[in-house]
C-alpha cells in the first residue's frame, strides 16, 4: 500500500501518481493459472460495438481466480503477493497442503506465510483470508468477495478497499451493509471472506495523463452536448449548447438523479436500504 510521486518533470508528470507496489512479493505469475486474453474492443461476436470507449492497451493474461473458496478442510499457504492487471486489487498465491495452488483476491494485511482455509465447521478461525458462510461469520465483522446464490462464487465488493460488514441475521439470511451504502440480504448459507479487500490507495491515484487510460485499454469518451443529433440526445443545437434537457445516456436513460432499477425484480424486497445517491434519495451527495 502506498503511493508514488515523481518530480514535475513534464506535463503528464506533474500531478500524476503510481502505485507503489510494496506489498508485491513476486513479478511473474504462476503459470498454470493463467490463460491467454483475447482484446475484443468492445466487439462482439458479429463485430458491433456493445460496449464503448475499449481497445487497445497493453497485452494481458488472465489470472485464474478462485471466487468460490470450495476447497473445505484444507489448509493454506500464502506463497506470494501478486499483481493482477485485470482488477484493481492484489491477488494472493496460496499453496494447499496437498499440493495444490490457487490464486484469491488479496485481503488487506495478509502476509506471506500466513495460513488460511475456507469451509463450513463452526470452528473454523474467523481471522483474514478465511472464507466460510454468512451463518458462521460473527456479526459486526467486515467481508468481501461476497455469494449473491449459494455455491456460486463471489459476486459483491470485490474492488481494491472494498468492505462490507454483516450487521445481523434472521429467518435464514444475513444483512449485509455494503461498501455503498445499500443494506440488503443474503441467503445464509452464501459465502463470504473475512477482511477488507487490500491495495486501499487504488482510489487515490492520479493517472495525470490519457496516454497512462489508453496503456489501461480505456479510450476516450465524448461529452454527449458535443456530438451530432443523431449520435446522442443531447447533441445538436448552435454553438455550445446545455442540452435542452435532463441528462441522459445515449439511449435515453436518465444519467443524474432518474430511477433505473427495473421494481419487477425479485430480488427487490431484499434490499431494506437503498445505496446513498443522489438517485435513490437515501442523501445528496456534496459536490466539490
Amino acid at each position: 500500500m502506498g503511493i508514488k510521486q515523481y518530480n514535475p518533470t513534464s506535463a503528464g508528470r506533474r500531478f500524476s501518481s503510481v502505485n507503489a507496489f510494496a506489498e508485491l512479493t513476486r513479478g511473474e505469475p504462476e503459470k498454470s493459472l493463467t490463460t491467454p486474453k483475447k482484446k475484443t474492443g468492445g466487439r462482439n461476436h458479429t463485430g458491433w460495438i456493445t460496449c464503448r470507449h475499449i481497445g487497445g492497451g497493453h497485452k494481458q493474461l488472465y489470472r485464474k481466480v478462485d471466487f468460490r473458496r470450495n476447497k473445505d478442510g484444507v489448509k493454506a499457504t500464502v506463497d506470494s503477493i501478486e499483481y493482477d492487471p485485470n482488477r484493481s486489487c492484489f491477488i494472493a498465491l496460496l499453496k494447499y497442503e496437498d499440493g495444490e495452488k490457487r490464486y484469491i483476491l488479496a485481503p488487506n494485511t495478509l502476509q506471506v506465510g500466513a495460513v488460511v482455509e475456507s469451509g463450513a465447521n463452526p470452528d473454523i478461525e474467523k481471522t483474514i483470508g478465511n472464507a466460510m458462510p454468512l451463518d458462521i461469520i460473527p456479526v459486526g465483522m467486515e467481508i468481501h468477495n461476497i455469494e449473491s446464490n449459494p455455491g456460486q462464487g463471489g459476486k459483491i465488493v470485490r474492488s481494491a478497499g472494498a468492505a462490507a460488514r454483516l450487521i445481523g441475521r434472521d429467518a435464514g439470511y444475513a444483512t449485509i451493509q455494503l461498501p455503498s451504502g445499500e443494506v440488503r440480504q443474503i441467503n445464509c448459507k452464501c459465502r463470504a471472506t473475512i477482511g477488507q479487500i487490500g491495495n486501499t490507495d487504488w482510489i487515490n491515484i492520479r493517472w495525470g495523463k490519457a496516454g497512462r487510460m489508453r496503456h489501461r485499454g480505456i479510450r476516450p469518451t465524448v461529452r454527449g452536448v458535443a456530438q451530432n443529433p443523431v449520435s446522442h440526445p443531447l447533441g445538436g443545437g448552435e454553438g455550445r449548447s446545455g442540452g435542452g434537457r435532463h441528462p441522459v445516456s445515449k439511449w435515453g436513460v436518465p444519467a443524474k438523479g432518474g430511477k433505473t432499477r427495473n421494481p419487477r425484480k425479485n430480488t427487490s424486497s431484499k434490499i431494506i436500504r437503498r445505496r446513498m445517491t443522489v438517485r435513490y434519495g437515501e442523501s445528496v451527495l456534496r459536490r466539490r
